[in-house]
């Protein structure tokens, strides 16, 4: 569980859109939402798009693996494509914030969690970029600003931090660190009975 989070406006988006479209061994975690569709967006493909009673219903039925409220909506991670992905022998990719990733801490599955923390600039940058995206009015911009530092105030409870001020080259670092963790002794499934044929071929 390949986890990256971010304040809004730090260019994580960007980021996955671009490592998945580069590695086809990771799959994106879709979250379901009670928010409303953006222009452009699909359900099934950028959120699962449901309402308040059908988020409460998922949260009673043990059916998310994390869940937080951002901003008056609700956000969560649905547990079985998750779990069907991970046995399919995929990485996954989370984008989420510190609250759901300190949830996913705690799950069974927690031994798979690689935590990424991607960084703005400074501030002023991260202020102009969600003023350039022309989406929010200014007290919006003002309130996210304001989580945008709580939010920066978690960075240490990652296993890597990222400072995003140039995309490509904080993509090649994703890359290296996406690489180094499946290198890992214990991702490496099947290497055990590898080396013992081995041994077992030079005796």
């Amino acid at each position: 569980m390949f986890v990256m989070s971010s304040p809004s406006g730090a260019g994580k988006t960007t980021l996955s859109r671009r490592l998945l479209a580069d590695d086809p061994q990771i799959t994106l975690s879709v979250s379901a939402t009670t928010r409303p569709p953006r222009a452009g967006e699909v359900d099934g493909r950028d959120y699962f798009f449901v309402s308040q009673t059908r988020f409460q219903a998922m949260v009673h039925g043990h059916e998310l693996l994390e869940y937080a409220t951002v901003f008056d909506n609700r956000y969560g991670t649905p547990r079985a494509p998750v779990e069907a992905a991970l046995a399919a022998g995929r990485d996954v990719l989370f984008d989420i914030d510190w609250q759901g990733t300190q949830q996913l801490q705690q799950t069974d599955a927690a031994s798979d969690l690689v935590r990424i923390f991607i960084l703005p600039p400074n501030l002023a940058e991260l202020e102009r970029r969600l003023i350039a995206r022309n989406t929010d009015h200014a007290e919006v911009i003002a309130a996210r600003m304001a989580r945008a530092c709580d939010e920066i105030r978690h960075w240490g409870e990652y296993d890597y931090v990222l400072l995003n001020e140039d995309v490509e080259t904080c993509l090649a670092e994703l890359k290296a660190i996406l690489l180094a963790e499946r290198l890992r002794r214990r991702r490496q499934l099947g290497l055990a009975d590898f080396v013992r044929a081995m041994l077992g071929e030079a005796v």
